[in-house]
């Protein structure tokens, strides 16, 4: 006898039917390794990663570490006309001023290269007690009053990182190179003084003077020709009262070095990168009766049409 499911039964079974077919194919179509997903399936990336940034910020530019609020400086031309070489004060250096003002750039400008700062000159324009020019920093202990100054008493240092760039041939003289002041300690006569004797120029004397000499550096130092001297004779500025007595320190070429002046009463002290330091102790110190102001930079000594000299400055620093 054939037995027939009934049609309830039928009914109770198809969907259970279905869903095993449903299932088995949903399983079968996700068991699909990885080799053999479908072309037809997009992947969407909600979190990609950023792309690298194709022009990262350069490293800042790196300028020499000089601190204009105490320095001003000379040039060597005149185009305000006045008929002495153009200067100009610390409040339009500082704040890289000076980077700005259109008469400088020519003489006074950054190399970003070595983060160096270049002094560029050629015979031009002079002081009145020189026939040479320049382009030179004066320092200003007050930058508004070139009449304040400081004495031996109160001392000074000097320290600057520095190198002649290039400086043109001397071919009227025994010399390869002409030569170039790149630091001073020059003396001013005081206001007391001024006052007291009624001098027409408070110029004095440089006490100290760095020469690049055939690539050499030379200290020139003030000396009293006659230790006697004494009193209001003292004042005397001329080459019958003072006169230089020189020490070379070496080789330096067109080589990267640091100097340091280190001035007190009765006593100077220089020091070439960190060899031993020369000192001066004598007479003529303790007499020296002069107010003083450090200078640094590029005093080209040479009136040739065609002499020129570039020096450049890393750092340069005063205390006091």
């Amino acid at each position: 006898m054939k037995i027939f499911p009934s049609i309830g039964s039928v009914l109770l079974y198809r969907p259970l039917m279905w869903l095993a077919i449903l299932l088995f194919i949903g399983v079968s179509g996700c068991s699909t390794s990885d080799n053999d997903s479908p072309d037809d399936v997009i992947i969407i990336d909600d979190d990609p990663d950023p792309d690298p940034d194709p022009d990262p910020d350069p490293d800042p530019v790196q300028y020499a570490d000089i601190d204009f609020s105490h320095w001003k400086v000379t040039l060597p031309v005149d185009e305000n006309n006045n008929g002495s070489p153009d200067e100009y004060q610390p409040s339009q250096l500082i704040d890289y001023g000076y980077q700005t003002l259109a008469a400088v750039q020519p003489f006074m400008y950054d190399d970003t290269e070595d983060s160096s700062l270049v002094f560029y000159t050629y015979p031009g324009v002079t002081t009145t007690n020189s026939s040479y020019s320049r382009t030179e920093l004066r320092e200003l202990i007050n930058p508004s009053n070139s009449k304040d100054n400081w004495t031996l008493a109160e001392g000074g240092v000097l320290t600057g990182k520095l190198k002649v760039d290039a400086i043109s041939e001397d071919n009227e003289s025994s010399s390869t190179y002409h030569r170039a002041i790149v630091m001073q300690i020059h003396g001013i006569i005081s206001e007391e003084d001024m006052a007291i004797h009624g001098f027409s120029s408070n110029n004095g004397p440089p006490l100290l003077k760095m020469y690049w000499k055939n690539g050499d550096l030379w200290a020139h130092k003030k000396s009293l020709i006659d230790e006697s001297t004494s009193g209001d004779d003292l004042l005397d500025t001329s080459s019958d009262t003072w006169y230089d007595i020189k020490h070379n320190f070496g080789e330096v070429g067109f080589e990267p070095f640091e100097f340091k002046i280190t001035a007190t009463v009765g006593r100077l002290e220089l020091q070439l990168n960190d060899d031993e330091p020369y000192i001066y102790e004598d007479v003529s110190l303790d007499k020296w009766p002069f107010e003083n102001y450090f200078k640094a930079g590029n005093y080209l000594n040479s009136t040739h049409p065609e002499a020129f000299s570039y020096i450049k400055y890393y750092n340069l620093y005063v205390t006091h």
